[in-house]
């Protein structure tokens, strides 16, 4: 993705300097590092004691330097949430009839507190309506391409929009009938709204793809895709040794993940993302 003269975008909350340091991933294989990542990746859920072992502990307040490595990170992450803000800002007038309103996307490194529960690197990044903010230790970028196969400036990417694209759905009211919906149902029930809300939320990462194609450079969409892929509950359970139980689903097939993604990007509407009226996911 050619960022060289993007803008950083200022909403950014960088705790990198004080987050607490995770710990280590206790005695799981990586299977089971595989698995308690799935659950954790891009909802928000605490899965740290399951990784740990133990409770999470509180944050540092030690200062210190950031690595080149993170900063590089940082610098990344803030371009890529200015396009997410200038296509949105967009696409919103056009496609809603109002003015879009950004999310702060807080960057940290281990462990940090959200309204929505603790956060940390074994998490995956999310989105927490509580605040309208995403939060994101960019240690995760590696753990995405080392661990889970996602490989490519463009993947990392892909994280960023997804994690903006729940804000979107908070935005047009999506999330807080889906969060009503899920408190009357069955765990079956409510784990198959939550495939359609991160499905509908790939749809418009495409969307946002589809917005910044003169950012782009070959192979960039298909590294979205493979992201898409090895980030599916189908995959994520077969790496873990297990094999997949549809009615655990939270997230969606690799299959379906990708096809919603290349829906949004083919059709660059809003519209094309209602992952809620279909029967076909």
């Amino acid at each position: 993705m050619r960022l060289r003269g993007i803008r950083r975008s200022s909403n950014i909350e960088d705790r990198r300097r004080t987050s607490g340091q995770g710990g280590a991933l206790g005695g799981l294989g990586i299977g089971g590092v595989l698995l308690v990542l799935a659950i954790g990746y891009f909802t928000g859920i605490d899965v740290t004691p399951l990784l740990n072992g133990a409770p999470t502990s509180s944050s540092s307040s030690t200062p210190r330097e950031l690595s080149a490595q993170e900063q590089q990170a940082g610098a990344f992450t803030a371009s890529v949430l200015a396009t997410t803000e200038d296509v949105w800002a967009d696409i919103f007038p056009a496609q809603v009839g109002r003015d879009y309103r950004p999310p702060v996307l807080v960057l940290f490194s281990g462990q940090t507190a959200s309204p929505c529960g603790g956060a940390s690197g074994a998490t995956g990044p999310f989105y927490c309506p509580a605040d309208r903010k995403a939060y994101l230790d960019t240690e995760f970028f590696a753990t995405l391409e080392q661990r889970l196969g996602a490989r490519g400036d463009f993947a990392a990417a892909y994280v960023v929009a997804h994690e903006v694209a729940h804000h979107v759905q908070n935005e047009l009211g999506i999330l807080g009938q889906v969060h009503q919906a899920r408190q009357s149902s069955s765990q079956a029930r409510a784990n198959a709204l939550t495939v359609r809300l991160e499905l509908q939320a790939d749809c418009l990462s495409g969307v946002w793809a589809s917005k910044v194609d003169g950012l782009l450079d070959p192979g960039d969409i298909e590294e979205a895709l493979n992201a898409a892929r090895m980030i599916g509950d189908d995959h994520l359970q077969r790496q873990a040794g297990r094999v997949p139980q549809p009615h655990t689903f939270t997230h969606g097939t690799s299959e379906q993940r990708a096809r919603w993604f290349a829906t949004g990007y083919d059709s660059g509407q809003i519209a094309a993302c209602d992952t809620f009226s279909t029967d076909r996911l």
